[in-house]
Protein backbone atom coordinates (compact mmCIF):
# COMPACT_ATOMS: atom_id res chain seq x y z
CA UNK A 1 0.00 0.00 0.00
CA UNK A 2 1.11 3.31 -0.83
CA UNK A 3 2.57 5.71 2.22
CA UNK A 4 -0.76 7.97 1.53
CA UNK A 5 -4.28 5.28 1.13
CA UNK A 6 -5.52 6.21 -2.70
CA UNK A 7 -8.66 7.28 -2.21
CA UNK A 8 -11.14 4.08 -2.76
CA UNK A 9 -12.55 4.53 -6.68
CA UNK A 10 -15.94 4.15 -5.15
CA UNK A 11 -15.73 7.35 -3.04
CA UNK A 12 -13.99 9.62 -5.24
CA UNK A 13 -15.92 12.73 -6.75
CA UNK A 14 -17.61 11.81 -10.55
CA UNK A 15 -14.71 13.72 -12.28
CA UNK A 16 -11.72 12.39 -10.70
CA UNK A 17 -13.33 9.02 -11.07
CA UNK A 18 -14.47 9.50 -14.68
CA UNK A 19 -10.56 10.58 -15.47
CA UNK A 20 -9.10 7.65 -13.80
CA UNK A 21 -11.62 4.61 -15.60
CA UNK A 22 -11.38 6.50 -18.77
CA UNK A 23 -7.32 7.40 -18.59
CA UNK A 24 -6.92 3.81 -17.78
CA UNK A 25 -9.18 2.29 -20.34
CA UNK A 26 -7.46 3.90 -22.99
CA UNK A 27 -4.22 3.01 -21.69
CA UNK A 28 -3.15 6.73 -20.58
CA UNK A 29 -2.60 5.74 -17.18
CA UNK A 30 -0.23 2.34 -16.00
CA UNK A 31 -2.11 2.01 -12.69
CA UNK A 32 -4.83 4.46 -11.54
CA UNK A 33 -2.88 4.11 -8.01
CA UNK A 34 -0.92 7.83 -8.18
CA UNK A 35 -4.79 9.41 -9.33
CA UNK A 36 -6.08 8.09 -6.55
CA UNK A 37 -4.20 9.65 -4.38
CA UNK A 38 -3.78 13.00 -7.13
CA UNK A 39 -7.29 13.03 -6.07
CA UNK A 40 -6.84 14.32 -2.41
CA UNK A 41 -6.53 17.78 -4.29
CA UNK A 42 -9.25 17.58 -6.77
CA UNK A 43 -7.91 20.64 -9.04
CA UNK A 44 -4.55 18.64 -9.03
CA UNK A 45 -5.91 15.79 -10.90
CA UNK A 46 -7.60 17.37 -13.14
CA UNK A 47 -4.56 19.85 -14.07
CA UNK A 48 -2.61 16.64 -14.24
CA UNK A 49 -5.13 15.03 -16.46
CA UNK A 50 -5.38 18.30 -18.83
CA UNK A 51 -1.01 18.57 -18.88
CA UNK A 52 -1.04 14.37 -20.07
CA UNK A 53 -3.54 14.95 -23.02
CA UNK A 54 -1.65 18.14 -23.77
CA UNK A 55 1.48 16.41 -23.48
CA UNK A 56 3.86 16.77 -26.90
CA UNK A 57 1.40 19.04 -28.36
CA UNK A 58 2.93 22.28 -29.68
CA UNK A 59 6.55 20.69 -28.65
CA UNK A 60 9.31 21.80 -30.57
CA UNK A 61 11.17 19.19 -29.36
CA UNK A 62 8.67 16.65 -30.54
CA UNK A 63 6.47 13.92 -28.68
CA UNK A 64 9.26 11.06 -29.00
CA UNK A 65 11.68 13.17 -27.60
CA UNK A 66 9.41 14.10 -24.84
CA UNK A 67 8.38 10.48 -23.93
CA UNK A 68 12.25 9.47 -23.87
CA UNK A 69 12.58 11.84 -21.56
CA UNK A 70 9.60 10.65 -19.41
CA UNK A 71 10.71 7.39 -19.48
CA UNK A 72 14.52 7.97 -18.90
CA UNK A 73 13.14 10.23 -15.62
CA UNK A 74 10.67 7.93 -14.60
CA UNK A 75 13.97 5.09 -14.65
CA UNK A 76 16.16 7.29 -12.28
CA UNK A 77 13.32 8.19 -10.12
CA UNK A 78 12.55 4.49 -9.93
CA UNK A 79 8.74 5.54 -10.89
CA UNK A 80 7.46 1.69 -11.96
CA UNK A 81 4.13 2.84 -13.40
CA UNK A 82 5.98 5.42 -15.65
CA UNK A 83 8.68 2.91 -16.37
CA UNK A 84 5.80 0.50 -17.91
CA UNK A 85 3.98 2.76 -19.95
CA UNK A 86 4.76 4.26 -23.25
CA UNK A 87 2.86 7.49 -24.24
CA UNK A 88 4.54 7.39 -28.19
CA UNK A 89 3.90 4.73 -30.73
CA UNK A 90 7.78 5.27 -31.97
CA UNK A 91 9.02 4.29 -28.60
CA UNK A 92 10.24 0.30 -28.64
CA UNK A 93 11.55 -1.66 -26.11
CA UNK A 94 15.43 -1.17 -28.07
CA UNK A 95 14.56 2.51 -27.30
CA UNK A 96 14.21 2.15 -23.43
CA UNK A 97 17.40 0.17 -23.52
CA UNK A 98 19.50 2.56 -25.03
CA UNK A 99 18.17 4.72 -22.38
CA UNK A 100 20.03 2.38 -19.79
CA UNK A 101 23.05 1.34 -22.27
CA UNK A 102 26.33 4.27 -21.92
CA UNK A 103 26.11 6.47 -24.43
CA UNK A 104 22.71 5.93 -25.75
CA UNK A 105 24.07 4.26 -29.19
CA UNK A 106 20.95 3.62 -31.13
CA UNK A 107 19.18 7.48 -30.86
CA UNK A 108 19.77 10.11 -32.60
CA UNK A 109 22.12 12.99 -32.06
CA UNK A 110 19.30 15.01 -30.60
CA UNK A 111 17.54 12.30 -28.83
CA UNK A 112 20.76 11.54 -27.18
CA UNK A 113 21.57 14.54 -26.01
CA UNK A 114 18.47 15.36 -24.48
CA UNK A 115 18.85 12.27 -22.41
CA UNK A 116 22.29 13.35 -21.72
CA UNK A 117 21.01 16.81 -20.52
CA UNK A 118 18.57 14.83 -18.45
CA UNK A 119 20.73 12.61 -16.86
CA UNK A 120 23.18 15.53 -16.13
CA UNK A 121 20.28 17.54 -14.74
CA UNK A 122 19.64 14.75 -12.46
CA UNK A 123 22.50 13.65 -11.10
CA UNK A 124 25.19 16.36 -11.31
CA UNK A 125 23.61 20.01 -12.40
CA UNK A 126 26.90 21.83 -11.76
CA UNK A 127 28.28 19.52 -14.53
CA UNK A 128 26.24 21.13 -17.12
CA UNK A 129 28.27 24.03 -18.43
CA UNK A 130 29.07 26.04 -21.18
CA UNK A 131 30.22 22.72 -23.12
CA UNK A 132 26.88 21.29 -22.37
CA UNK A 133 24.93 24.23 -23.44
CA UNK A 134 27.35 24.60 -26.75
CA UNK A 135 26.44 21.16 -27.73
CA UNK A 136 22.66 21.30 -27.32
CA UNK A 137 22.79 24.54 -29.44
CA UNK A 138 24.50 22.55 -32.32
CA UNK A 139 21.86 20.49 -32.46
CA UNK A 140 18.47 22.20 -30.44
CA UNK A 141 17.56 26.32 -31.38
CA UNK A 142 17.26 27.72 -27.98
CA UNK A 143 13.43 27.67 -27.91
CA UNK A 144 13.73 23.77 -27.72
CA UNK A 145 16.67 23.85 -24.82
CA UNK A 146 14.24 25.98 -23.19
CA UNK A 147 11.38 22.90 -23.56
CA UNK A 148 14.06 20.81 -23.09
CA UNK A 149 15.11 22.27 -19.35
CA UNK A 150 11.53 22.21 -18.26
CA UNK A 151 10.49 18.88 -19.81
CA UNK A 152 13.43 17.62 -17.61
CA UNK A 153 12.83 19.74 -14.15
CA UNK A 154 9.01 18.96 -14.78
CA UNK A 155 9.44 15.09 -15.25
CA UNK A 156 12.02 14.43 -12.87
CA UNK A 157 10.15 16.41 -9.80
CA UNK A 158 7.10 13.96 -10.32
CA UNK A 159 8.89 10.99 -10.59
CA UNK A 160 10.99 11.36 -7.35
CA UNK A 161 7.74 12.25 -5.62
CA UNK A 162 5.66 9.25 -7.19
CA UNK A 163 8.50 7.17 -5.54
CA UNK A 164 8.66 8.29 -1.96
CA UNK A 165 5.32 7.58 -2.05
CA UNK A 166 6.06 3.78 -2.59
CA UNK A 167 2.79 3.31 -5.18
CA UNK A 168 3.62 -0.56 -4.56
CA UNK A 169 4.20 -0.79 -1.07
CA UNK A 170 3.33 -3.77 1.30
CA UNK A 171 3.19 -1.92 4.19
CA UNK A 172 -0.02 -0.52 5.86
CA UNK A 173 -0.13 3.70 4.63
CA UNK A 174 1.11 6.21 6.72
CA UNK A 175 -1.36 8.56 6.26
CA UNK A 176 -4.73 6.22 5.87
CA UNK A 177 -7.62 7.42 3.73
CA UNK A 178 -10.42 9.51 5.05
CA UNK A 179 -12.75 11.39 3.27
CA UNK A 180 -11.97 14.68 5.14
CA UNK A 181 -8.72 14.78 4.08
CA UNK A 182 -9.85 15.61 0.10
CA UNK A 183 -9.72 19.29 -0.59
CA UNK A 184 -9.29 20.27 2.80
CA UNK A 185 -5.85 22.09 4.43
CA UNK A 186 -4.93 22.53 8.53
CA UNK A 187 -4.33 26.03 9.21
CA UNK A 188 -0.83 26.61 10.31
CA UNK A 189 -0.93 26.20 13.87
CA UNK A 190 1.03 29.25 14.65
CA UNK A 191 -1.85 31.39 12.77
CA UNK A 192 -4.19 30.61 14.42
CA UNK A 193 -2.95 30.93 17.69
CA UNK A 194 -3.24 34.13 17.20
CA UNK A 195 -6.34 35.21 15.38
Amino acid sequence: MPRIEPIPLEELAPEPRRIIEEGVADGTYATPVPLQIFAYKTSQILMTDVARHAWGQQSLLGGRILELLRIRSAQLGECQPCMQSRKHDSISDEDVACLIAPGHSDLTDQERLAVEFLDLLSADHHAIDDDVYRRLGEVFTSAQIVELGFACANSMGLHRFLHTLDLFGQGAPIIPYSADQVDSAIADPSVRATA
